[in-house]
């Protein structure tokens, strides 16, 4: 919450105020600049991420601010998750799918997992058993989870976020 200092002398307000708004459009700046798009950022975008998550990661400059919002929250472990697998789906060799499962499972679907998503133990046991054999499809419903999670949870608040709204107020 910004503070803000009143004067008897209202000139001194003024310098305050001056102050105050410029330290707001530098921290617009400065996120512009973490999601490299600056200038480049329309308002009908900004106010289609709001209509629905899908939306929002469909846009290159949304997802990174979605990205942006979730670190400061220290939640980025699902878009990661997420986004990990949209890449793994590509994968067209087995030898490939087989030691990127493995990767993702250790990072992210193993109990006590570096990065490890909410998902439940059965979804867990599920994709245990499809890396005997993995497949593109071997993550799917734990993505499905962590998108309704994301969809649920994160997404509304990024839309009430300081970073969204410094967004929509910039462009």
């Amino acid at each position: 919450m910004p503070w803000f200092i009143v004067s008897s002398n209202p000139q001194d307000n003024i310098r305050i105020m001056s102050r105050n708004e410029k330290r707001g459009q530098n921290k617009t700046k400065d996120l512009k600049k973490q999601i490299n798009c600056r200038g480049k950022l329309h308002p009908g975008e900004t106010l289609l991420w709001s209509q629905s998550l899908e939306n929002l990661l469909e846009s290159k400059y949304g997802m990174a601010a979605f990205q942006v919002f979730l670190k400061s929250e220290f939640s980025n472990e699902n878009i990661e998750f997420w986004l990990i697998c949209e890449e793994y789906k590509k994968i067209r060799t087995s030898s490939r799918l087989t030691s990127r499962a493995k990767k993702i499972f250790e990072s992210y679907i193993e109990a006590n997992a570096p990065k490890e998503i909410n998902i439940d133990h059965q979804t867990r046991d599920i994709i245990r058993l499809n890396l005997k054999s993995p497949n593109i499809s071997c993550f799917d419903e734990a993505q499905r989870i962590v998108y309704s999670l994301m969809e649920k949870d994160s997404y509304p608040r990024f839309l009430r976020s300081d970073i969204y709204n410094s967004l929509i107020a910039s462009v």
